[in-house]
């Protein structure tokens, strides 16, 4: 049992929510990326991971999926931790937006930046400005030095080398007309430089990550932990960049049912098209829950569900210690 000063959480409690949503049969497995149409809707899981590197899960904690838009949160750290601030600030906003993740016109009408990282407009620009941990050439980072970067970075926060999924990464490569669309857009308004090809590879890449409902969880509790993993003490993020983080997963993290989940669930959380959700309870813990059915706004049913629940039974919500 995990005792705090909210509710305490225990494997029972998970064991509960996993019964009572197991059977739900509500939303869609993500069709237009071929091969996330292959996902077994049955697959469920919930891992709850602390800042003191204990860790509890229920259900398919094993199973492998693609990280998908949940990327996009430590992306944007590499991104904040390689350019500053103010240079971030200047190519993508951090703005809510009630349109979907991936609108075509999601460019803000004075500035031509992106609104937010967590749609696909923000997060091909916030690749885009990812450096190499080293360079090749001479000349600069190549398109390995960049992988290379991402793939460590996330080493970091999983405790634990990632590999991409080929054949999801060419599936995504192969449809991914709607995202080259947004790459050229922001081309055309400076909002990104010349390496488009490049830099949506790379964002096709870290979206095909594999990973399960554990490293996400333990993702989500390096950030809980101010940016040090708690099972591995290696720090992942500067913890200067850790308030950034959180403030854009809780306003912008959920697409355009980011107001809503403010209101029910009240923490920073992350959603993808595999099925993945992760929250931050900062300071405490990391949640994640793995289920590939999505409603409407592209969340997991299930997911939501179980947040939700947590929130409520254990007092979690950032305004519940008001």
């Amino acid at each position: 049992m995990f005792n705090f000063s909210i509710n305490p959480i225990d494997l029972e409690l998970l064991t509960q929510l996993h019964d009572r949503y197991k059977n739900c049969r509500s939303g869609t497995v993500a069709s237009y990326i071929p091969e996330l149409a292959k996902m077994n809707p049955d697959a469920f899981s919930i891992c709850i991971a602390t800042v003191d590197g204990e860790m509890l899960s229920v259900g398919d904690d094993r199973q492998l999926f693609t990280i998908q838009s949940i990327s996009k949160v430590f992306t944007y750290g590499m991104a904040l931790e390689d350019r500053g601030r103010d240079m971030l600030l200047s190519k993508v906003g951090v703005e809510p937006t009630g349109d979907l993740f991936n609108s075509i016109i999601r460019l803000d009408e004075n500035s031509k930046r992106p609104d937010n990282p967590m749609v696909n407009a923000g997060a091909i620009a916030t690749t885009n400005l990812i450096q190499g941990d080293t360079t090749t050439d001479g000349l600069g980072p190549t398109a390995t030095d960049r992988l290379n970067r991402i793939l460590n970075a996330f080493r970091a926060y999983a405790g634990r080398d990632l590999y991409v999924d080929s054949a999801v990464f060419m599936s995504e490569r192969a449809t991914g007309h709607r995202n080259r669309a947004l790459a050229h857009l922001m081309r055309h308004f400076e909002m990104m430089d010349d390496r488009i090809d490049e830099t949506l590879d790379l964002y096709f890449q870290q979206c095909a990550l594999l990973v399960d409902c554990r490293d996400l969880a333990l993702m989500a509790a390096t950030l809980a932990n101010n940016g040090i993993n708690p099972r591995s003490g290696v720090r992942a993020i500067e913890s200067e960049y850790v308030r950034d983080l959180l403030s854009v997963m809780y306003t912008c993290g959920m697409y355009n049912f980011a107001g809503e989940w403010a209101y029910q669930v009240g923490l920073p959380g992350k959603s993808g098209v595999s099925g993945g959700i992760i929250a931050v309870v900062p300071g405490k813990m990391g949640i994640a829950v793995f289920s590939p059915p999505l409603d409407v706004h592209g969340n997991s049913v299930r997911g939501v569900k179980v947040c939700e629940d947590l929130s409520n039974i254990c007092k979690l919500h950032l305004f519940d210690r008001c």
